[in-house]
């Protein structure tokens, strides 16, 4: 073996070294090689070069015993100065060409990327940094760019990712030139590591803007809930831009980088860049999915639950390697159990329908509360129709069949065939709040009011379901038919509860006295009629104008039919018996009221306040 000392090659690219020794040199603390000089640069990769291929003859010569022990020692030093060297220029690259990514556009963009597959055109921007000079030592790596830019990965085909240019291609290939130089010197670990820390800073400084906070699980679910909608909100548009943006995009630029110069090294400082990142961005979701459940929650579940089952595919792409597994089981696992928590929630929510426990009566009967908050969470939950379906598999298990439970409606489920899952829960949903109404209703002193408050809810459910096409579809119209019946029911329960004694004082019966038909009116009897009558009208007149009935089409429909039977009836009576009161003294104390001041006074009816 020629000796350090016999070969100029080895002298001069020592010498080299030695000059730009940051620990010896003021020149080497001053100054960076790269990004100046472009031939300086060149030069300087040419000697280390030199003291390598010396290095790994020496190596040789080692094994025959032929080389002096000093010699070998003179090499290991020079290399270690060159590669203490070469990690800080690769360090000063990286952040010199680290820089803040613009993330409103990002945001604007991240639903609508296009493959970001290299162009011929980039491809050959791409060689000009390369070849400036044939003779240069980075002419090597051109066959290492083609590497990389002929790669067609799936993942860069996707319609979801968008890949950015996280740095310029004169930086990569500098960047490429250095790596594989330390690699080959064995400081593969040196480089991962450098890599790491300064990409990782820059993935760190993304999540700020983002608006993606340092929250560990217990941080999150100490979180009012009202706090952590909005943060859901922001999660899940930060998340789409993380995974299709900026973990893509590092990605391409540590494909970009090492992908040629060895095996799984990209994956390696991939990893080691973004998965605490990505961990962290995970946690928020995890965190969410293992909370204490209750149903205000579901929606924002199912949002966090649409988002990542829509962002897995991509997920997957990115995070595509035996060393990112743990990245794509935390994602599988997390969107499995918000499945879970959306069937429990569900689950409860029928639950906590049944065993609604207020007994206070609402005024007027007017719409309870609950009805209120059950139909409007259940026409969102059919706005998430086609998740739920996925997620529902199995029908509800209480209630499946006739119980002779008193405290569990019953409900005969072969007459629902052919419905899905979801839409058999949605109908016992809506079966068990009918029977929770029915129970309220029996708080009513009044039974005409207990009527009116049924028939109240019942029409409310049944416009929620007319108004929600994707409920109405999913209920059917025997569910509605059936619906529209039972309010039509209380309504006609109603009226004979309130009307039917107010009309049994206009019957003929109990008027004549034994004998002549025509003249055998009993006066006294026909009084008390008149003013039983008056008195009754005037009592449910009192009432029911404080009673309420707020959807205004049914509240005129049910007066026309109160009016449709009262009216005739009266003017029947009035015409037929009003001679005999007005042939007598004070009739006005028996006559009060003419068909048109009833017309005029059933007006008033359901309006929820005292009539004047």
């Amino acid at each position: 073996m020629e000796t350090p000392e016999n070969n100029s090659g080895y002298e001069s690219a020592e010498k080299l070294i030695l000059r730009w020794d940051s620990t010896a040199s003021e020149e080497g603390r001053e100054r960076m090689i790269f990004g100046t000089d472009r031939q300086e640069a060149d030069v300087y990769l040419q000697a280390v070069d030199e003291i390598q291929r010396t290095l790994f003859s020496a190596s040789i010569s080692d094994c025959s015993h032929n080389v002096d022990a000093d010699d070998q020692s003179k090499v290991n030093t020079t290399i270690q100065i060159a590669m203490a060297r070469l990690e800080d220029e690769f360090r000063n690259i990286l952040i010199i060409h680290t820089s803040a990514l613009e993330i409103d556009s990002l945001f604007d963009s991240s639903t609508s990327f296009s493959s970001s597959t290299p162009t011929h055109h980039e491809l050959e921007d791409d060689e000009d940094c390369i070849s400036d000079d044939s003779g240069s030592s980075r002419n090597n790596l051109l066959q290492l760019h083609h590497c990389e830019s002929s790669d067609s990965s799936t993942y860069r085909t996707s319609s979801s990712i968008r890949e950015v240019d996280l740095m310029p291609a004169e930086a990569i290939c500098d960047l490429q030139a250095i790596a594989m130089r330390m690699i080959a010197a064995g400081y593969l670990r040196e480089c991962i590591q450098v890599y790491g820390s300064v990409r990782k800073s820059s993935v760190d400084s993304s999540f700020r803007k983002l608006g993606i906070e340092k929250l560990s699980i217990g941080d999150v679910q100490k979180l009012q809930w009202e706090a952590l909608e909005g943060k859901i909100r922001r999660w899940i548009r930060a998340a789409r831009v993380c995974v299709r943006i900026l973990f893509a995009s590092e990605k391409k630029l540590c494909e970009q980088i090492f992908d040629c110069v060895g095996t799984d090294i990209d994956d390696a400082c991939f990893m080691e860049t973004v998965k605490g990142p990505a961990i962290q961005l995970f946690n928020f979701a995890e965190a969410i999915s293992i909370s204490r459940r209750s149903p205000e929650k579901l929606f924002k579940i199912l949002d966090l639950h649409d988002a990542l089952m829509e962002l897995l595919p991509d997920i997957e792409a990115v995070f595509d390697s035996k060393s990112s597994d743990s990245i794509r089981v935390q994602a599988a696992e997390i969107l499995s159990r918000l499945a879970e928590a959306a069937r429990g929630i569900l689950s409860e929510f029928e639950n906590a329908v049944l065993r609604e426990p207020s007994r206070v009566p609402v005024p007027g009967g007017t719409i309870h509360p609950l009805t209120r908050y059950v139909m409007n969470y259940i026409s969102l939950i059919s706005d998430y129709k086609q998740t739920l379906i996925d997620l529902i598999m199995l029908k509800p298990s209480t209630g499946s069949r006739y119980s002779g439970d008193p405290s569990t409606p019953d409900m005969e489920f072969t007459e629902l065939e052919g419905k899905t899952p979801l839409a058999l829960h949605l109908i016992w949903i809506i079966v068990v709040l009918q029977f929770n109404l029915d129970g309220k209703s029996k708080h009513y002193r009044d039974v005409s009011l207990a009527h009116l408050f049924m028939m109240n809810n019942v029409h409310y459910i049944v416009q929620k379901v007319k108004g929600s096409p994707e409920l109405r579809e999913m209920t059917g119209d025997n569910c509605l038919r059936k619906l529209t019946g039972k309010f039509r029911q209380a309504a006609t329960s109603y009226q004979r509860a309130t009307w039917v004694s107010v009309l049994y004082c206009l019957r003929d019966e109990g008027l004549h006295v034994s004998g002549s038909f025509s003249s055998g009116v009993s006066k006294t009897v026909l009084r008390e009629r008149f003013k039983t009558f008056n008195a009754m009208f005037e009592e449910v007149h009192r009432t029911q104008s404080m009673w309420l009935i707020p959807d205004g089409q049914l509240r005129e429909e049910l007066r026309i039919s109160i009016s449709e039977k009262l009216l005739p009836a009266y003017r029947s009576f009035l015409g037929r018996f009003r001679s005999h009161i007005e042939s007598g003294k004070h009739p006005e104390n028996y006559i009060k009221y003419s068909a048109e001041d009833l017309e005029t006074a059933v007006l008033d009816f359901f309006e929820g306040y005292p009539a004047s």
